[in-house]
């Protein structure tokens, strides 16, 4: 069993991932902590956690964790991925994984210094219809790929001081969600976009922050990957990926309420035909994974370096939308 503690109280952490550990066939929460001793206490004494810290740094020093969730503001994943792997314990950090690529690629460095494993919480493409989906594409069932088209969508605008609102800390929808667009096409093509070009709607109702995207990802061999992501309208959550002589939909594609039971739609030669899989949490799908890796010693499902490169990609998509010109990625490894 991996012992895991928890870095901070957020609500992804308190919703869907201390219970996902719990149910998990590999791990227990040990720990929980929280700059706020009391809110700490009270996270544990409701998911029946045994120990509970008034600091990140109590928890780091408690030798009985092997691995720490951190679901922390993003600005702070960087320094506390860092301090943990000195403290010798492995990281599973909720996305996005930094707030650039520079961090990114320190956080990964400091984890292989320390011989600790390092993940991104990525839990969608835990689920086994990615898998499938990917052997179809190798397969050639819809052709040769033509294209990805990627919506993650939904409205958080009513909200008021919602952290998604404060750019110092990360806030904005390529940091909250365009960050699945981008790892969806990547994972679905299984290749590295050559250059993106973004163009952003930012609200000062919210901060300042982009409240709305739209981005292409130009692959190699003439494939491109067209994304929509924001905060401020209908929502969607899908992935298609188009072929010469078919197309694979994912619906829910990247979040859904667990249990349930999920379908992939294959378009071939004209036929359609749904593969529906058996329901499955893929936040307990992650966590299990994670502690495979760590209890196996081997290296995880999706490593640093798919983190890094996928920040990559969002810094892009970020200086496009800025400066509304084509960025290349080019020589950027």
């Amino acid at each position: 069993m991996l012992n895991w503690g928890v870095l901070g109280c957020a609500a992804i952490a308190e919703q869907h991932v201390i219970r996902a550990i719990g149910q998990s066939a590999n791990g227990r929460v040990l720990a929980v902590a929280s700059r706020d001793a009391e809110r700490a206490r009270a996270a544990a004494e409701r998911h029946g956690v045994p120990r509970h810290y008034g600091s990140y740094e109590a928890l780091l020093r408690d030798p009985d964790v092997d691995a720490v969730y951190i679901p922390l503001p993003n600005h702070l994943h960087c320094e506390w991925t860092i301090r943990a792997a000195f403290a010798g314990k492995h990281v599973l950090c909720e996305k996005p994984f930094a707030m650039n690529a520079d961090e990114a690629a320190r956080m990964a460095q400091a984890c292989r210094d320390a011989n600790v494993t390092l993940a991104e919480a990525f839990m969608y493409r835990h689920h086994p219809r990615y898998a499938r989906a990917r052997e179809l594409i190798a397969a050639g069932a819809i052709g040769d790929v033509r294209g990805v088209a990627a919506w993650f969508t939904f409205d958080l605008s009513g909200r008021g001081d919602d952290i998604r609102f404060r750019p110092e800390l990360g806030g904005g929808s390529v940091y909250d969600n365009g960050c699945y667009a981008v790892s969806g096409a990547r994972l679905a093509l299984g290749a590295e976009p050559e250059a993106v070009t973004a163009h952003a709607y930012r609200s000062e109702r919210h901060g300042g922050v982009d409240m709305m995207n739209a981005a292409l990802l130009e692959f190699p061999g003439g494939v491109g990957a067209t994304l929509q992501f924001g905060m401020w309208c209908d929502g969607r959550n899908e992935i298609q990926v188009l072929g010469s002589r078919g197309s694979i939909v994912i619906p829910e594609a990247f979040y859904y309420d667990p249990p349930a039971a999920l379908r992939l739609i294959v378009r071939s030669e004209g036929r359609t035909a749904e593969e529906t899989f058996a329901p499955a949490d893929h936040y307990v799908l992650q966590v299990e994974s994670f502690a495979d890796s760590v209890l196996g010693g081997a290296a995880p499902a999706f490593g640093p370096r798919d983190a890094v490169a996928n920040m990559r990609v969002l810094d892009a998509i970020r200086a496009s939308s800025r400066s509304r010109a084509r960025i290349s990625l080019l020589g950027s490894d």
